[in-house]
């Protein structure tokens, strides 16, 4: 009786080091993407790129595709030569753009053309 006590015991406790030892490696894992994230983050902003976020419209007289850019003021932009791939709700981008002198699309966003763009993790 005492040697089954014995063995459930010790099972036990390598489970649980076994368990604290792995959330132990994904936490150091999170803390290393984090830290990646940040260094990219801080390259595109020194290489002139703004992060947005792609926004879809289905509202009549609203353009169907808008760059959000947050900030103090958030604000849209009015991409007129989005690829079809970056056309999706939510995405978050990495862009560079040059604004154009000419009439609004829709009542929200300045037009401007996308020079440069690549998907943000």
């Amino acid at each position: 009786m005492i040697i089954r006590t014995l063995i459930l015991t010790l099972c036990i406790s390598i489970t649980a080091c076994c368990t604290s030892k792995k959330s132990t490696t994904d936490a150091n894992m999170d803390s290393t993407e984090k830290s990646e994230i940040m260094m990219t983050d801080a390259k595109m902003m020194e290489a002139g790129f703004k992060q947005g976020v792609i926004v879809a419209s289905n509202i009549e007289g609203d353009c169907p595709f808008t760059i959000k850019i947050d900030g103090d003021q958030p604000y849209f932009l009015d991409p007129i030569n989005l690829d079809d791939m970056y056309k999706k709700d939510g995405m978050k981008i990495w862009f560079t753009f040059n604004g154009l002198r000419m009439m609004n699309r829709c009542e929200k966003a300045n037009p401007v053309n996308v020079n440069e763009i690549q998907v943000r993790k």
